[in-house]
């Protein structure tokens, strides 16, 4: 509690932009080095001076001690399009209750996250064609098979230790990257077409893969043709690790790419038929001019109809476990765990009906 109480402390003196000098002035401590220990958790603040941070920051005092938010202890990077920033931060804030809660939970319930984190071998002066030769590891490394797409989410979580959420999120955003001291996240809109979100499940997955020696930017443009460099590698690494080349060359034609060839093979790789077609061109198996001839209306939802698909499930099985034996262990109620997710009691049970996990009699 102690290292929660002097990193949110920190964040927060952060945002009031005061120096650790002014804090000091504020508690009135002899010199800044209290402070500094107090925010690296060396030094426990006392209920008084706890009070006291309240008071003069003009804050409450769950800021302080809820352990189900986040609040400088974690980064966030959101893959979207034409979003206020403002509806994301607040967006933000609600998301990072549930990583926080798995933060929480999962250790007490033993589900504790990777004692070590992978990485890729990349920065950002790496080429494109590295970004590609590393998916197409990744692929085999951990094998995800002729069609990656369809076991990336439950290698990620039970290989890599990476929380994966389906969300309901609004319209212009597409997903999200996490890092946290002891805990990395991705979640996805599982709102979007299934080629876009296993897309984005990859391309999240290289910034997580790459945090220390690439991080990105809190906010990115969600395209798969960015302009900045890191995206695009990041998108390199994603064709490659969806659309290993061995798999398309298999799959090729014996008369020439077309757009059906695309939407079909698309549909049966579950991506998308745009992101095949820029796939084939970055292997020099199609040539640019003749991919700009094949119109992008053409291959919008690989040609079919996207009404009457249903969504995944909200959330994941691994993470409603750890909610499920939570509750039974007492960690937190189901009322409480409820209004965690944003669900009201009836519907936590159904989704853990609907993951395969067994509800706790609470419910």
């Amino acid at each position: 509690m102690s290292t929660l109480i002097g990193t949110r402390l920190k964040a927060l003196r952060e945002e009031r932009k005061l120096s650790q000098d002014d804090l000091a002035r504020m508690f009135g401590f002899k010199d800044r080095q209290t402070v500094s220990a107090i925010e690296n958790g060396e030094r426990r603040l006392s209920a008084e001076e706890l009070l006291l941070a309240v008071e003069k920051l003009a804050s409450s005092l769950e800021y302080f001690t809820d352990p189900f938010m986040l609040a400088g202890e974690g980064s966030f990077s959101w893959r979207q399009s034409g979003v206020s920033s403002e509806r994301l931060n607040s967006f933000e804030r609600v998301v990072g209750r549930w990583v926080a809660a798995i933060r929480t939970l999962a250790p007490a319930v033993g589900r504790p996250g990777p004692n070590m984190r992978q990485s890729l071998k990349l920065t950002s002066k790496s080429s494109f064609d590295d970004a590609m030769a590393a998916g197409e590891r990744f692929a085999t490394d951990f094998g995800l098979g002729d069609v990656p797409a369809r076991r990336l989410a439950e290698v990620m979580e039970g290989k890599l230790g990476i929380l994966v959420l389906m969300i309901d999120a609004f319209e212009g955003v597409s997903g999200a990257a996490c890092r946290l001291p002891e805990l990395d996240a991705v979640l996805i809109n599982r709102r979007e077409i299934a080629g876009r979100r296993h897309f984005d499940l990859a391309h999240e997955l290289f910034h997580i893969l790459t945090w220390d020696t690439m991080p990105p930017e809190h906010v990115e443009e969600s395209s798969e043709r960015s302009r900045s460099r890191v995206e695009q590698l990041a998108n390199s690494f994603a064709s490659a690790l969806l659309m290993p080349a061995a798999v398309l060359d298999g799959l090729a034609p014996a008369k020439g790419y077309n757009v059906k060839w695309l939407n079909d093979t698309a549909e049966a790789l579950q991506v998308t038929a745009s992101a095949l077609k820029w796939r084939l061109v970055a292997l020099g198996r199609l040539d640019s001019a003749e991919a700009n001839r094949m119109a992008d209306s053409a291959l919008r939802n690989n040609g079919r109809k996207v009404e009457g698909r249903t969504p995944p499930p909200l959330f994941s099985k691994a993470f409603m476990e750890v909610i499920a034996l939570a509750i039974d262990d007492g960690q937190v109620s189901a009322r409480k765990a409820a209004d965690l997710l944003d669900l009201k009691l009836e519907d936590l049970a159904e989704l853990c009906a609907t993951h395969g996990v067994k509800a706790s009699v609470d419910l």
